[in-house]
């Protein structure tokens, strides 16, 4: 039979942490209620966002794409994770497994491109305020939005099929608990040195290039922010730009170390708990981080909990 092929006449094995039997136990309990609780958070930031009227804001409709993003992406490889740590069985469908690469691509791709759209949005509101609303218009939200999109999934579309052609001579383990990039390269029976190369470029462009364009942004506005006579002004301008700081040093603190060592030049063990860190805290986080951060998420948390309170009272 030809090794290229093979694998797609079965499952995967997904090794994930099968080596630590005490662990999985652990992680199945603390990965189950994480789940649940970035489920809840992102769901609550979405509803919040689109019921309450004073969130209807660019900066807003952009977070509310960030808490689907976070969403779908937990959700694309946690309950996988969450059934092989249940029991004995480790395995994947091929066709699992294409659906988990092409999608933990394509939507790590659009956030890191939403984030800098998120800066720009950042940009403008304290660069720019008096022309906020005509630069930030409805259209041109939609259109930053989908082009986060397009270009997120093709990239998946583009990396996807490669990778998973690449000849296995027969290996079916997955030495990671989800069908990941360099996990795969790293099953390769041949020399994958032109797929790692593809992979730094494409990368670039959708890794590092955003993150240029993110500094940048941040420098225009802290010399803006300095430039702003009242102390109060330059807290309210820190703590609109917070939030959306801390969240793009999480993601970008994971993703960059992971994928701009493709193959075999990182720890493999360090690589499983960096993606873990990557798939569930990081989700997790992100809405407590907005909320905590955001006193206008706070306002409308609250104006929503007492307006149910009342209707309850009639």
């Amino acid at each position: 039979m030809d090794g290229t092929n093979e694998s797609t006449q079965g499952n995967f094995i997904l090794l994930g942490f099968s080596d630590r039997p005490h662990l999985e136990r652990i992680l199945f309990v603390v990965i189950l209620i994480a789940y649940l609780l970035t489920l809840v958070g992102n769901t609550t930031i979405i509803l919040v966002s689109r019921l309450d009227p004073h969130l209807h804001t660019p900066m807003y409709f952009f977070l509310t794409h960030l808490s689907f993003l976070d969403l779908s992406f937990t959700t694309s490889s946690i309950p996988q994770l969450l059934y092989n740590l249940s029991g004995c069985d480790k395995t994947i469908s091929y066709t699992g497994c294409a659906i988990q690469l092409f999608l933990f691509l394509g939507l790590g791709g659009v956030e890191c491109l939403l984030l800098a759209v998120m800066a720009y949005d950042r940009f403008v509101a304290v660069c720019k305020p008096l022309h906020y609303m005509v630069i930030m218009n409805p259209r041109l939200c939609l259109g930053l939005v989908l082009i986060a999109w397009g270009c997120g999934v093709a990239n998946s579309l583009a990396m996807s099929p490669v990778t998973l052609h690449l000849p296995r001579c027969g290996r079916h383990s997955v030495d990671h608990f989800l069908c990941e990039m360099p996990a795969l390269i790293r099953m390769a029976c041949v020399n994958t040195a032109a797929i790692e190369g593809t992979v730094f470029v494409l990368a670039v462009g959708i890794v590092l290039s955003p993150l240029v364009f993110i500094l940048v942004s941040y420098g225009y506005i802290v010399r803006a922010v300095l430039q702003i006579q009242s102390a109060s002004g330059r807290q309210k301008a820190f703590n609109t730009c917070g939030s959306h700081l801390t969240v793009v040093s999480l993601f970008y603190g994971n993703i960059i170390y992971m994928y701009m060592q493709p193959g075999n030049s990182s720890s493999q063990d360090q690589g499983k708990f960096l993606t873990l860190f990557y798939n569930i805290v990081t989700p997790l986080l992100n809405p407590l981080i907005y909320t905590l951060r955001n006193k206008e998420v706070k306002g409308a948390l609250r104006r929503l909990l007492l307006h149910d309170r009342d209707k309850k009272g009639v």
